[in-house]
């Protein structure tokens, strides 16, 4: 199924309300964000860095670890009024402007 971030945006708002019981304030899901990109960062250290696996982290899934962040995330932009929609386009026009030539002119990415 595939999904846009608008709808993703009412799927979240309408689990918290049926299920979620409610929002955690947006300092606490601030929190949950930073830990969940934790679990993100521990997991890629240990597939693409350095670190070995610990028997906790044998059976994680990238995929799940990244879709945990994009939750709480959307939970914030649902908080804060911001349509991610509208925001992620303002993104892109704004780095294919401002960034046109900049990384075709780096010499590190070639």
């Amino acid at each position: 199924m595939e999904v846009t971030l608008r709808e993703a945006q009412e799927q979240v708002d309408e689990w918290i309300r049926t299920v979620g019981v409610r929002y955690y304030s947006e300092l606490t899901n601030l929190a949950v964000l930073v830990e969940e990109v934790g679990e993100v960062a521990r997991l890629l250290s240990r597939i693409y860095g350095d670190q070995s696996f610990k028997p906790s982290d044998e059976g994680r899934d990238l995929g799940e670890e990244f879709a945990d962040v994009l939750f709480v995330l959307i939970c914030l932009a649902n908080q804060t009024g911001v349509d991610l929609t509208a925001a992620f386009d303002a993104t892109m026009t704004k780095k294919t402007t401002r960034d046109s030539e900049r990384h075709a002119n780096n010499p590190k990415l070639r």
